[in-house]
């Protein structure tokens, strides 16, 4: 089995990227509460931090990477992003 490495692209002072960031975090919470569930990886990054993700997502904050390939952007659907994690383990 594969381990998802789930990654929020955001910046602080950002409503959406809070959004995302709870979605996320509820996310993460139901698997953590099943021991049948994958172990995800949780890294978040600022664009302020890192020019090239700045050039690249200043745009389309916050944003989703589920190993390394965008999930999406902007609104972050609780259940589309479960199914992937499912599907990326």
């Amino acid at each position: 089995m594969t381990v998802p490495v789930l990654t929020l692209i955001g910046k602080p002072g950002c409503h959406l990227c809070d959004d995302a960031r709870d979605v996320v975090s509820a996310v993460l919470a139901e698997f953590a509460a099943s021991a049948s569930d994958p172990v995800v990886v949780f890294e978040e990054k600022s664009i302020l931090d890192d020019a090239a993700l700045h050039e690249r997502f200043v745009e389309e904050i916050p944003v989703v990477l589920i190993n390394g390939a965008v999930h999406n952007y902007w609104r972050i659907d609780p259940v589309r992003l479960k199914t992937a994690i499912l599907e990326a383990q």
